[in-house]
């Protein structure tokens, strides 16, 4: 879960990479849900730079769609 002090890194980051799987997991629950934007604190475009990526990071098998 991303926290306030984690804020700085999260808004100089210029691109969301999905394969970048340590910055994805800031973003998700221990069940391997998305993380609403009010409790990540991120703006909405990034939000959806986010959640896009953790999906492709999905489809490619780098992130589990479910916690076992």
């Amino acid at each position: 879960m991303a926290h306030h002090s984690d804020r700085e890194e999260i808004e100089q980051k210029k691109f969301v990479d999905y394969k970048d799987v340590q910055y994805l997991r800031q973003f998700m629950s221990p069940h391997a849900k998305i993380l609403a934007k009010k409790r990540t604190n991120v703006q909405a475009s990034r939000q959806r730079e986010i959640a896009l990526a953790i999906k492709r990071a999905r489809y490619m098998a780098l992130l589990p769609y479910l916690a076992a």
